[in-house]
């Protein structure tokens, strides 16, 4: 059985950054695409940024130019740089890889974003 498990998360001050990292406990070759969703409270898990296994990376339209994600085959996780934090992207973060018939999910994370 697959497992992810996220880390990095915490509180920041708006405008700061933070890294999150989505550890697998198997090879990331497999997982087509990977991905990052964020839940707050009341609202629905929403797309946070997808990486393929080739090709370009997707983002939000919300975070688009402050979010970057990676993948690194080696130590097989996949990472989210986030910058210019906001209060609006207080949330739960997930980690998610798909795999051929198969979808997996990290517990999630907790990012605050607050004064």
């Amino acid at each position: 059985q697959v497992q992810l498990v996220e880390s990095g998360g915490g509180l920041v001050q708006p405008g700061g950054s933070l890294r999150l990292s989505c550890a697998s406990s198997e090879s990331m070759f497999s997982f087509d695409p990977m991905g990052w969703y964020r839940q707050a409270p009341g609202n629905k898990r929403e797309l946070v940024a997808l990486k393929p296994r080739t090709g370009s990376s997707k983002y939000a339209d919300s975070v688009k130019g402050r979010f970057t994600v990676s993948r690194d085959y080696v130590k097989n996780t996949m990472d989210l740089q986030m910058n210019s934090l906001s209060p609006e992207d207080s949330a739960v973060y997930f980690c998610n890889a798909e795999q051929v018939g198969r979808s997996y999910w990290g517990q999630g994370t907790q990012v605050t974003v607050s004064s």
